[in-house]
């Protein structure tokens, strides 16, 4: 009896592969090369005595076709490279580890990664820029990639998402539209990595459904501070099937343990000149440092029954469940502990799909997200040349592999038997197909039909509800660098007739952010008929509205209202020059040590500062390699002649004054408050340089002489914690 034919109690047991945290390690270990003791070879293993030199005619002479060394050299070379992805193309990766917390959702999934707190998977995340090409940098403002590829005992498993919730578009057909819109110009491959020019725009304003995802672009979520600080979003509704068959909607994200943080746009245009690889240097730092990257996994459920309750439509992606109205499930945690090997091997050969699923998680008909079941593989058979990019090591599963797909470029499988084909009975019915209690993976059976059409749902084509409720949502602040933004992007694009329209898609959002627009970038704004009008047509939209689930208030979307307290990963710059007191400098970077905070000593010249007292204090960087726009705060030590000595230097007042434009905590002890007085920093109580008391104003702390350091210290971790100061931001703003 072949095994096909097995009764299923006599079959064995496949269902329990296992998988543990180094189950992807262990076998990529398998695929390392270690070249250390080691002497050069050729690809064929021939030790090679001369790398330096081709086999020529004489020293002078012709090189010589017989040089196998050399062609195999050049020939791999010239074909090392393999096209860059269209989109996401800069990306970063890490190794790491998810857990569920507990079994509460065996209820709603038989998907074992995410209901077995013992079972830890192994997982592969890349984090990505959208529009920039490799060589970009990484703050410009733009969406997010955050992908990750969980390696379950079940197969792989890949969540491909951003850091943004909702998308552009609702329709993979558009998406070659978009991508061409927002990509470089055609003509003149300008401007780089950015959305702020005409065809984007004009994309954009003849296509309303953008204006969602525009409004949180424009937000402080389009330059975030840290990979180590950004939300992650699935983007589409999923659904998740239990074992009893039962199905429900689900959206997936990802919260960073260290909060939600942001850059300022000031601040990222610069870092994009100073250090371009600012993001995926921050996080490969942080895990070489072992300060561990951790997000919780938490999703929204919805009854299927609900399908159609709320005030917009379930499976169009550009739109959100609010929180308020179906709050997040926690239900475990991803920690990032380990970097790559081989950033080609493994970051930019990474190849995910979000049809790549297990038993448990399915599907939906969002339009988008169906265009992405065909887009992404069609992608990776276009870089890798060929259908075995799965044999790639980094994406290859820990579980056991066996179909008959067979030969093709480079493959790596030597498949063993006869029987290439299903069914047969020359290979004993092998491999057999597994029943559903064995693992087999079932597709939800949702019942499907309608008449062949190319047409939206009339539930998908309110386009401008969700964009009012995230603008409305946001702190004073966070709707003046949404404006600022705008003013940026749309200042400039040259044509008039594309920022009209625009001021007319925002007016349905905001009358008043409309207006605010149009004053910045040189359009009339809407006032008279034309305003009355757009009032009349949102007010009608939201009474039609009215009768479903919905919010007019979304604390959950604005990141200041949440905000928590951060410290750990955050960066100090300590100013010093000769003279320094290097007794305080140690006691407080002891302190920041202690929390998790990082510092690094900054003066003019690299190598050491000689202290007050003599000791020696070595300095991290200079001036002209680093900026304040690196760091999350400055402290200002004290040390007479230090400070005497910085007050002369241009480039330590400067430091502290863009620090303090931007919005970030400053300290200084003792002399060191007397930097403060020299800079242009004013509006803020700062303690006498020699008898003050601690005082700590506006994300500025200082001390005279005679406090105690570690009272002081106390202090200034308590305000860096705040992570910004938006109280200073406008009156006391300063030249920078």
């Amino acid at each position: 009896m072949s095994k096909k034919n097995m009764p299923a109690g006599n079959q064995p047991n496949k269902t329990d592969r296992q998988v543990n945290q180094d189950s992807k390690n262990q076998q990529l270990e398998t695929f390392r090369e270690d070249p250390q003791e080691q002497y050069l070879t050729t690809d064929q293993g021939v030790r090679i005595a001369d790398t330096d030199n081709s086999l020529k005619a004489g020293s002078r002479g012709p090189t010589l076709i017989e040089d196998f060394h050399f062609r195999e050299k050049m020939t791999h070379f010239d074909h090392e490279n393999i096209p860059e992805r269209v989109v996401h193309a800069r990306g970063s990766g890490a190794h790491g580890y998810f857990q569920p917390y507990d079994t509460s959702m065996s209820t709603y999934t038989k998907a074992k990664f995410l209901i077995n707190p013992g079972l830890i998977t192994p997982v592969f995340v890349r984090f990505s820029t959208v529009v920039g090409s490799r060589g970009s940098a990484d703050t410009v403002r733009d969406a997010r990639g955050f992908a990750v590829k969980f390696y379950t005992q079940e197969g792989n498993y890949d969540l491909v998402g951003n850091n943004i919730a909702p998308f552009f578009i609702q329709d993979g057909i558009k998406f070659p539209d978009l991508v061409h819109a927002i990509k470089p110009d055609p003509d003149n491959e300008m401007p780089q990595a950015s959305a702020a020019h005409d065809t984007f725009w004009d994309f954009a304003s003849l296509v309303p459904e953008t204006t969602h995802m525009i409004m949180w672009v424009l937000s402080d979520r389009g330059i975030p501070r840290s990979f180590r600080m950004m939300e992650g979003f699935g983007v589409h509704t999923f659904r998740f099937i239990n074992e009893e068959g039962k199905g429900r909607f689900v959206k997936f994200h990802w919260r960073p343990l260290l909060g939600t943080h942001s850059l300022v746009w000031d601040e990222a245009q610069k870092i994009a000149g100073k250090d371009p690889d600012w993001l995926r240097r921050d996080l490969w730092d942080a895990i070489e440092k072992g300060n561990y990257p951790e997000y919780e996994l938490a999703v929204q459920i919805v009854e299927e029954e609900d399908e159609h309750a709320f005030a917009f439509d379930l499976l169009d992606a550009t739109k959100i469940i609010p929180e308020e109205l179906v709050p997040l499930q926690p239900i475990g945690k991803m920690t990032l502990n380990r970097n790559p090997d081989n950033f080609f091997a493994e970051t930019e050969q990474v190849a995910f799909h979000p049809g790549n699923l297990v038993p448990g998680i399915d599907v939906t008909n969002d339009p988008l997200l169906q265009g992405r079941l065909f887009s992404y593989l069609d992608t990776q058979l276009n870089r890798f040349t060929s259908a075995n990019f799965a044999e790639v090591p980094i994406n290859k599963p820990v579980c056991p592999v066996h179909n008959h797909q067979q030969n093709g470029f480079m493959r790596q499988t030597i498949n063993k038997g006869k029987a290439n084909y299903f069914p047969n009975s020359l290979g004993g019915g092998c491999p057999m197909m597994a029943p559903e209690a064995m693992g087999g993976y079932m597709h939800y059976m949702e019942k499907v039909e309608g008449h062949k059409i190319r047409e939206r749902s009339e539930s998908f084509k309110d386009h401008y509800t969700q964009a009012s409720l995230f603008y409305h949502s946001m702190t004073e602040v966070e709707k003046k660098h949404i404006l600022e933004a705008a003013h940026f992007e749309l200042g400039k694009v040259e044509s008039e007739a594309v920022r009209q329209r625009m001021i007319e898609n925002f007016a349905h959002v905001d009358l008043e952010f409309a207006q605010k627009v149009a004053e910045g970038v040189g359009i009339d704004p809407p006032t008279g008929n034309v305003a009355e009008t757009i009032k009349n047509t949102v007010s009608a939209l939201k009474e039609k509205l009215s009768t479903r689930k919905n919010v007019t208030d979304s604390p959950a979307l604005s990141m200041e209202k949440n905000k928590k307290p951060v410290l750990k990963g955050l960066k100090v710059a300590i100013l010093a020059a000769k003279g320094v007191d290097v007794a305080q400098v140690k006691a407080i970077t002891e302190a920041l040590k202690a929390e998790g905070v990082e510092s690094e000593v900054v003066a003019k010249f690299l190598g050491m500062l000689k202290g007050a007292d003599g000791a020696e204090l070595k300095v991290d960087k200079s001036h002209i390699t680093t900026a304040s726009i690196m760091y999350d705060a400055v402290l200002v030590p004290g040390g007479k002649e230090s400070v005497e000595a910085m007050k002369k230097q241009g480039d330590a007042l400067h430091f502290l004054n863009e620090a303090f434009k931007h919005c970030k905590t400053i300290a200084a002890l003792a002399e060191g408050v007397e930097l403060l007085e020299a800079s242009d920093i004013k509006g803020v109580k700062l303690a006498s340089a020699k008898k003050g008391n601690l005082t700590a104003d506006k994300g500025v702390v200082t001390s005279g002489s005679g406090v105690d350091v570690n009272a002081f210290t106390t202090s200034f971790l308590e305000q860096l914690s705040q992570f910004r100061h938006w109280s200073r931001e406008q009156k006391d703003m300063v030249p920078a």
